[in-house]
């Protein structure tokens, strides 16, 4: 390899090597983000009288349904909101619904992080 060649495969290591240290230090970021805002909504959501959870429950059907399926934020989140109503449920019915639909998004949660680990492999 010619000196120039060298300097060029140096200089596109090193760039490469900046744009992976910078997409690691977004990905923190990002993950530490996210983690807050969860628990910040774990916070909302445990501070929440029995018919604010009814509501925000409507909310969450609502944003689902826009969205189109839910996304791992959407699953974090509506696994708080359904534990809470689980446990503030009057009536057996919602402690059921709300209990089955807990497992579900922890079941698709688990399908989802077991994807990302596959890709990373």
């Amino acid at each position: 390899m010619s000196s120039s060649s060298k300097d060029q495969h140096e200089k596109r290591t090193t760039q490469l090597a900046d744009s992976q240290i910078i997409s690691i230090d977004d990905a923190r970021l990002r993950k530490r983000t996210q983690q807050d805002a969860e628990l910040h909504y774990r916070a909302k959501i445990l501070g929440m009288e029995k018919v604010e959870l009814l509501e925000e429950m409507v909310r969450f059907q609502e944003e689902r349904s826009h969205v189109g399926s839910l996304t791992p934020e959407m699953m974090k989140m509506g696994r708080h909101l359904f534990q809470a109503l689980e446990n503030s449920a009057e009536t057996r019915e919602l402690r059921v619904l709300a209990g089955s639909y807990r497992r579900h998004l922890e079941l698709e949660l688990d399908e989802h992080r077991k994807k990302t680990l596959n890709l990373h492999h």
